[in-house]
């Protein structure tokens, strides 16, 4: 995955199933295996991206919604290739993508809890990319899971426990 370019990101969101707010498993997975994964890769096959990443936010930690809002959402981040038109790029979106808006530069030129200072060259592009590879890992790991399946928890906290092994941190 390439680094993406601050000056071409863009956000869209997708509404999370949940009952009383909170998210269930079986059906956050279900919508990232149905949704967001044709999403990126449709988008990765009509060559108008080069980087991605997706988080659950909520109104209060990034979503542009209303206060009465209270759903979780998926916050999709694309950088859109040069030559892509961005009136192109919002019309290839399903209906479901919401609050699409191209991302001003200010905001992403930090990441909560980074430390550019700490990088090489103190590029946050390279944080941005890691990320995105977080998210493509994420994805592969559930697409290799049959179709049609509930994914128990605990297989997806063994992969976790794999990736987070190599550090030997206990992130909560």
């Amino acid at each position: 995955m390439q680094k993406p370019d601050l000056n071409q990101m863009w956000e869209t969101f997708i509404k999370i199933q949940a009952e009383d707010n909170r998210i269930r498993f079986n059906l956050l997975h279900k919508d990232i295996r149905s949704k967001i994964y044709p999403l990126i890769s449709r988008l990765k096959e009509n060559d108008m991206i080069n980087w991605y990443c997706f988080l659950i936010h909520d109104r209060n930690s990034g979503v542009p919604t209303s206060e009465d809002d209270k759903n979780p959402y998926f916050h999709i981040r694309f950088t859109l290739k040069k030559d892509v038109d961005p009136s192109k790029f919002q019309d290839s979106l399903p209906n479901y993508c919401v609050m699409t808006s191209k991302r001003k530069r200010r905001p992403i030129e930090s990441i909560a809890g980074i430390d550019k200072s700490l990088l090489k060259n103190e590029e946050i592009e390279e944080a941005w990319r890691i990320i995105g590879e977080q998210s493509e890992w994420f994805l592969e790991m559930l697409n290799i899971h049959k179709e049609g399946v509930d994914i128990p928890p605990q297989q997806i906290a063994q992969f976790l426990h794999f990736y987070a092994n190599m550090t030997q941190l206990q992130v909560r």
